[in-house]
């Protein structure tokens, strides 16, 4: 046997895996997409329930109240491109999709960097982790996801969640790493448990290199959901694959017009609070 026979084969290795949690983890792999559909059937409830009109109006307030009278307007302009394109229904499916995903993924990201920024070993572990978890191509998530949860929006989903979980897990370590120590020390000294510490005075201290994180979280995970219509997520993603399989091109450019909306408001409303919270610290 040569040298050009000796083949490294990653699949020989995961296949077994894979197998074998498809086989004793199948009841723990329903309940989690039956908990992620959950969740995603109630968001995109509350968006498509009232007309896309009282949608526009309510978003339009609530950037104006969270940002700013110039991030509200934006916002309004966005989501009136994707009604009268044609594909409100689409991008509430998409807006929906990012939503859950964020939020998981920040439930998991944020104690982790809390505790890597306070166990130097943990920090040390992570880091070629996360590393190696960003360089990856994005489409590479979908490929155990699917394996595990079949074809649909949950495989989307941890696809995604998987994608959005190193930025804000770098930022959340990294806000809490430059901590001032005299902030620190003065709660200590005042007696203040380290409940209090942790919300009254580490918790808006990092919060703009926090809400920067937040950021980068939406936008990776918009662009992952879109790439994950190629499995079946729906939404934008899905309009896009139909437009190039069908040759389409109306219906592809629009879908990618719309995508580009969608990523620019969540972008702007992101940015717009993280201004209000600290205008310096604006990139």
């Amino acid at each position: 046997m040569s040298l050009l026979d000796l083949r490294f084969s990653p699949g020989a290795f995961l296949a077994p895996a894979i197998d074998w949690m498809n086989a004793n983890l199948h009841g723990l792999f329903v309940l989690i997409s039956k908990v992620i559909e959950t969740s995603l059937g109630g968001i995109e409830s509350a968006l498509l329930a009232p007309s896309p009109y009282v949608s526009i109006a309510v978003v339009v307030v609530l950037a104006f109240i969270f940002a700013n009278l110039r991030v509200a307007i934006f916002a309004g302009l966005m989501l009136a491109f994707c009604l009268f394109s044609g594909l409100w229904v689409a991008s509430m499916q998409t807006i929906a999709l990012v939503s859950v995903s964020v939020l998981i993924s920040v439930s998991i990201a944020f104690p982790l960097g809390v505790l890597a920024a306070r166990v130097k070993r943990v920090d040390a572990a992570f880091l070629p982790i996360l590393n190696v978890m960003q360089t990856v191509p994005p489409w590479v998530y979908l490929i155990p996801a699917v394996m595990l949860f079949s074809l649909g929006r949950v495989p989307a989903i941890i696809a995604t969640i998987v994608y959005g979980i190193p930025p804000m897990l770098r930022l959340t370590t990294l806000a809490f790493k430059q901590l001032p120590k005299d902030l620190l020390e003065l709660g200590q000294a005042l007696g203040a448990s380290p409940r209090s510490i942790l919300f009254k005075i580490e918790l808006p201290t990092a919060a703009p290199t926090l809400l920067v994180g937040l950021n980068q979280c939406i936008l990776l995970s918009l662009a992952m959901v879109v790439l994950a219509g190629l499995v079946g997520a729906g939404g934008l993603g899905a309009e896009v694959t139909r437009g190039l399989t069908r040759m389409e091109m109306g219906l592809g450019l629009r879908a990618g017009l719309a995508i580009v909306a969608v990523a620019l408001l969540l972008d702007r409303l992101s940015r717009g609070a993280l201004q209000r919270h600290s205008p310096r610290q604006m990139v």
